[in-house]
């Protein structure tokens, strides 16, 4: 069955200033048979990259944030245009970051400077086509892969936040398990999940509590810091 095409053109390209607005994911599966044997969670946990058009490096599923959608189905609508997945997404964006577009091709504004932010969304279907396949290779990596492939800081910055949030969640989730009430609060805890487009759901509960950070400009002191993160910088 063939997939949908691709949207192309700008015409309902939202812009802030001189800045088009972006919206991405960082998709990512969990190995329950790697997380029994293994005592770091990352070690169970693999994200999914992309293939650049007429380059050689690999990035996070991201693209242009239209006028008739969230930010939220822009990420998902280009995690399967780009990528042909599907899932559930973390409600909490990762963050927000500016950076200047580096392809000709790709040009985000008269200054070529675009505003993205980023989700986390876990796979729950992986599709054989979709629209950007004859143009995008994917590949699972594990996280120290992933860091080591990131070739601009403010994918490796949106790395390390989604490992921040992963821990955050692991946590909360063996305290709920032992009967234990969390030391932080906790926001956005709605019923259940809520389907915002064909490709994806917001899950924003049913048991599991979502922490991000939004601000504009994050330091990297603030991450939850790993020593894959600390290798990746180095």
């Amino acid at each position: 069955m063939a997939s949908e095409p691709a949207r192309t053109g700008r015409l309902r390209q939202r812009y802030e200033g001189n800045y088009r607005l972006v919206s991405g994911c960082i998709p990512y599966r969990v190995s329950k048979e790697e997380n029994e044997h293994s005592s770091e969670k990352e070690d169970g946990i693999e994200v999914l990259m992309v293939s650049s058009p007429k380059r050689d490096d690999l990035v996070f599923p991201k693209g242009g944030w239209e006028d008739d959608e969230t930010k939220e189905e822009a990420a998902c609508r280009e995690a399967f245009e780009e990528a042909g997945v599907k899932g559930n997404l973390k409600e909490k964006p990762l963050g927000e970051w500016v950076f200047r577009s580096k392809s000709k091709q790709d040009i985000c504004s008269l200054e070529g400077g675009c505003k993205g932010y980023m989700f986390a969304l876990e796979v729950t279907e992986e599709h054989d086509t979709w629209p950007e396949r004859e143009n995008r290779d994917r590949k699972w990596l594990k996280i120290k892969e992933a860091f080591r492939l990131c070739r601009y800081e403010w994918m490796r910055e949106a790395l390390e936040e989604f490992l921040r949030v992963m821990a955050e969640d692991q946590k909360i989730q063996m305290s709920e398990e032992i009967g234990e009430t969390p030391s932080a609060p906790v926001s956005n805890v709605m019923a259940d999940c809520q389907i915002i487009s064909s490709s994806c759901y917001v899950n924003s509960s049913s048991g599991q509590h979502h922490v991000g950070c939004c601000n504009e400009s994050i330091a990297s002191s603030n991450f939850f810091k790993l020593e894959i993160g600390q290798t990746a910088k180095s």
